[in-house]
């Protein structure tokens, strides 16, 4: 990784983020609504702090409130891709984020809202932008993908993979990088964002990975072939989720901001009684190298690391992962397939037994040797401060939820399958997948 950090060094010469916290009272160009509480930005575009009512019959807490981002437009995620003798390289950015953990990180050729493209902020054009809005070369991945649905209501992004013949000038700040080098640096913690996650998902394998004699990797990889056997037919899994979907019991209305239950707004942010989930805070930005210089807002602040993991069972040879059909408030279709562990194991600590999350223990009670991936992520940081996750693999011999009507094991392949259509598979499921082919990718 040293010529990736001699790279950020040399960015770092000629861009720089200062970030420092603000009161949202204090945040220039938005507007607290007299009504409602809401905060939205002055032009009326980026996105919205609302209210959010959760009514869910039957779960651990049956009903509750909380702050949401209401992020209406779709965004662009899009990564270049460019044959060098044979080899795939892709064109990414060293890009800092104000919400990030430790400065720039390794993002996608484009990342922009659409209200930045088109230069609501009148700040400079987003560079390489025209390769994905009207495309010249080969789209390999053309799908819109959820983002957090605990966070965001009914976010969507475009997220794009176009590949190119054509000589590409190359800007300050952006790179050239083997798809392999990419690979190997989902396993540095905070290097790679999530907005580059989610496409290295979405993206078609480009390279054949090499069988070795390791049976976790060679299981992986068969795992990967369509013609492998699964536990569960695509059929059967779409019409699984297609039942949950239908019948599960959720409501969710839009409310004003001031009018959350068990939450407060003082000392210049907002924040639940119990000190717990996450906070809304104001920042100031300052930034050299990006299309606006410096500009306010607010932004989602977690309360504790969250652990995320796949368990993943070799089933006849061929690796499968156990996947959760998931219910969050934001999601645009209700449920969405998510990791087998997905939570804040801090925030259960006050709730009944029966809300603490399945396979938690399991994880995290998990031997060495059984863990197959374990870094420390980010999450994106335009919206999210200092937002990071535990994403782990851990493999397991057993069948850990026979018969259990919210869990299935799936083929890697019938994962690829489904990440080729929108809202089956959500961003953190998403970021596990790319850690999987970063794992298969070792056995080239």
């Amino acid at each position: 990784m040293l010529d990736v950090r001699s790279w950020f060094e040399e960015v770092a010469e000629h861009t720089a983020m200062a970030v420092e916290r603000l009161p949202l009272e204090e945040l220039g160009g938005w507007r607290r609504c007299e009504s409602t509480g809401n905060i939205s930005h002055d032009s009326g575009k980026f996105f919205t702090v609302q209210g959010l009512d959760v009514r869910f019959p039957g779960s651990p807490v049956d009903a509750w409130t909380q702050p949401i981002i209401n992020q209406p437009e779709v965004g662009i995620l899009g990564i270049l891709v460019k044959r060098v003798n044979g080899v795939p390289h892709l064109l990414m950015q060293a890009k800092n984020e104000p919400g990030n953990h430790d400065g720039p990180q390794v993002s996608p050729t484009v990342q922009a809202t659409r209200s930045n493209y088109t230069r609501v902020h009148q700040g400079r054009p987003v560079p390489y932008l025209e390769h994905f809005r009207e495309p010249s070369g080969r789209v390999l991945a053309d799908v819109r993908q959820s983002e957090q649905g605990a966070w965001f209501y009914r976010k969507r992004n475009r997220n794009m993979v176009v590949e190119t013949a054509a000589d590409v000038e190359v800007l300050d700040g952006f790179r050239w990088l083997p798809l392999g080098r990419v690979h190997e640096m989902l396993a540095v913690p905070d290097l790679v964002n999530m907005d580059a996650r989610t496409v290295l998902a979405c993206m078609p394998a480009l390279e054949t990975p090499l069988p070795r004699e390791d049976g976790f990797r060679a299981a992986l990889i068969r795992s990967r072939d369509p013609r492998q056997s699964a536990v569960h037919g695509i059929d059967e899994v779409l019409s699984w989720l297609s039942g949950i979907r239908s019948t599960v019991d959720i409501s969710t209305e839009p409310i004003p901001l001031n009018r959350l239950r068990q939450w407060r707004r003082d000392d210049g942010r907002i924040s639940h009684d119990s000190g717990r989930f996450f906070d809304i805070i104001g920042v100031r930005v300052a930034s050299s190298g990006r299309e606006v210089s410096g500009w306010t807002q607010p932004m989602i602040e977690p309360v504790g690391t969250g652990v995320i993991a796949f368990l993943v069972r070799q089933i006849g040879g061929v690796l499968h992962a156990l996947v959760h059909a998931r219910v969050e408030p934001g999601y645009t279709d209700v449920v969405e397939l998510a990791p087998t562990v997905q939570c804040v194991p801090e925030n259960y600590d006050h709730l009944p037994p029966a809300a603490r999350p399945l396979f938690l223990d399991e994880v995290l009670g998990a031997a060495p040797g059984r863990i197959r991936f374990d870094t420390v992520l980010s999450e994106e940081g335009g919206r999210f401060y200092h937002a990071r996750n535990r994403y782990l693999i851990v493999e397991t011999g057993d069948d850990l939820a026979p018969g259990h009507p919210d869990f299935r094991w799936l083929a890697m392949h019938q994962v690829v399958e489904l990440l080729r259509h929108s809202y089956y598979l959500n961003v953190q499921a998403r970021t596990l997948s790319a850690c999987l082919d970063s794992l298969s990718a070792a056995a080239r």
